[in-house]
């Protein structure tokens, strides 16, 4: 049955005689369109990128079977006249015929412009762009960072637009699918439940790649991603989740999961998933401007302090666990791995691409210290280690960016929180949402009111960010849509901020 995968939305009703094992084998035509699901690149490094698409069958209730030859060109040129490499991969049906292509001996800081082929049908030719050389001296990088779009709650305007800007790569920081429906006025609907098994993933993802908008924003850039909790289950943590208390039965979950999650991204061959285990964090070199560090810290973490996945909404006033020095968000390995490469960073600025809000939000009021067992509140003391890594390193100059909490964030990060005399270390922003609903006016407001190192928040509108870098600032823009609900919508940049090389904290522009 792992051997399965089918369109879903598409109002197919799929009979039980079509999973049985034996017809596994059979070969099924390829779509009119066998590139459906679109093109994409990611992983881009100064002499390669990484290529991906997914084949489609002309049936959508009966996948392809066989392994497909899919031919692929990299050019210099939009006409495709120019090629500069090409090949040969092999679709197939163990990885839902998705291809991953590692191009290597590209020229640095160029774009590039790529297609697939497939018994003489032609996927659209889209563009990718591959990292300046390290020791290139850089005068301006710039980088969207987005996340957070389900499908239900809005349409994918804002990934139009961002087809559009001008950027290195879009920083994609977790919760590309929903795992659950939720929130109001849905404009379209996933039209199943919750996915656990792989062929369930494999439908979600395929119905969310379906959204054209979403394709223009893989076909214009190369994306660099991360995940965070709903490519898996809502809220989960390392082995369990709220509704996943068995660790045995949710690392089932989590193998099908982290394999939908690689056969549908833009990721190297390297990063394969084996079972339930991926690893996705990565580091980036772009000339001598910036360094970014991708994490994750859902894989790794340690279960939720105080048993919070019992609480609703895992709200805590406080418990003697959440301050457990061996609690972590990323694990020991990924942690020593961040703090080398912080120490050994030399760009001019380092970006730490992560899926939430790093700053203390205190959320309670008359005076009880209140906090959410799921960010980086449940885990302070691995909070405070990565700043310290921060703070040790040579380069001076960090900006964090995330996503999650749907809604746009502007922060101040001391080298420890609750202590007035704590110089800044880094700079945070985050970056809005595609889609998911926010949190009320009030509880944006009551959150400034309560943590003056917050330095702006707005909620109630959807978007993504942009930071563009030179050797002596940063620029940030949040860049905000009409309407989540019109597919046309038009966009506009609500704020600018600015961050000065060598003077972290939020200025505005």
């Amino acid at each position: 049955m792992q051997r399965r995968s089918v369109i879903a939305g598409l109002g197919s009703v799929l009979a039980p005689a079509l999973w049985l094992p034996s017809l596994a084998r059979a070969d099924t035509p390829l779509a009119a369109d066998p590139f459906g699901l679109g093109v994409a690149s990611g992983r881009p490094t100064a002499t390669s990128v990484v290529l991906w698409t997914r084949l489609l069958a002309d049936d959508p209730t009966v996948p392809l079977g066989a392994p497909v030859a899919v031919d692929w060109t990299i050019a210099e040129d939009e006409r495709m006249q120019k090629p500069v490499r090409s090949g040969r991969a092999t679709a197939e049906a163990a990885w839902a015929h998705s291809v991953h292509v590692d191009v290597e001996g590209l020229r640095p800081n160029r774009f590039y412009w790529y297609r697939f082929t497939v018994a003489g049908k032609q996927s659209p030719v889209a563009r990718t762009r591959t990292a300046p050389d390290v020791a290139e001296r850089v005068k301006a990088l710039s980088f969207s960072f987005a996340s957070c779009q389900q499908y239900e709650q809005g349409y994918y305007a804002a990934q139009r637009h961002m087809a559009a800007e001008e950027l290195n790569a879009v920083l994609f920081l977790g919760d590309y699918i929903y795992d659950i429906s939720w929130g109001r006025e849905h404009v379209r609907h996933h039209g199943t439940g919750r996915p656990t098994s792989l062929r369930e993933f494999r439908d979600r993802y395929a119905l969310y790649k379906s959204d054209r908008d979403l394709q223009a924003a893989h076909a214009a850039h190369p994306w660099i991603v991360t995940w965070d909790d709903h490519e898996v289950a809502n809220d989960y943590a390392d082995d369990i989740s709220p509704t996943d208390a068995d660790p045995e039965q949710f690392l089932k979950i989590r193998a099908g999961a982290y394999q939908a999650f690689w056969e549908h991204m833009p990721l190297p061959n390297a990063m394969r998933p084996a079972g339930a285990g991926m690893r996705l964090y990565d580091r980036y070199r772009f000339g001598d401007l910036a360094e970014l560090f991708v994490i994750d810290d859902r894989q790794y973490r340690s279960h939720n302090a105080c048993h919070a996945e019992q609480i609703r909404n895992r709200m805590l006033t406080d418990c003697a666990e959440r301050l457990d020095p061996a609690r972590t968000m990323l694990g020991a390995p990924q942690e020593a791995w961040l703090a080398s490469g912080f120490k050994q960073a030399s760009a001019r600025w380092n970006l730490l691409a992560q899926q939430t809000l790093m700053a203390e939000v205190d959320r309670g009021k008359d005076g009880t210290h209140t906090y959410w067992a799921d960010g980086w509140d449940g885990y302070p003391m691995a909070r405070q280690r990565l700043l310290e890594t921060v703070a040790a390193s040579p380069v001076r100059d960090t900006l964090v960016l995330g996503g999650d909490v749907h809604s746009f964030w502007a922060a101040d990060l001391p080298r420890a929180f609750g202590r007035a005399e704590a110089p800044l270390v880094a700079t945070e922003f985050v970056g809005g949402s595609i889609t998911a609903q926010g949190p009320s006016a009030q509880a944006v407001k009551d959150r400034l009111a309560r943590n003056p190192h917050l330095r702006y928040g707005k909620t109630g509108a959807n978007g993504y960010g942009v930071v563009a870098l030179t050797p002596t600032a940063a620029t940030v823009s949040f860049r905000v849509l009409a309407s989540v609900k019109e597919q046309d919508s038009g966009i506009d940049t609500a704020v600018r901020f600015t961050v000065a090389a060598g003077r972290p904290g939020v200025q505005r522009a």
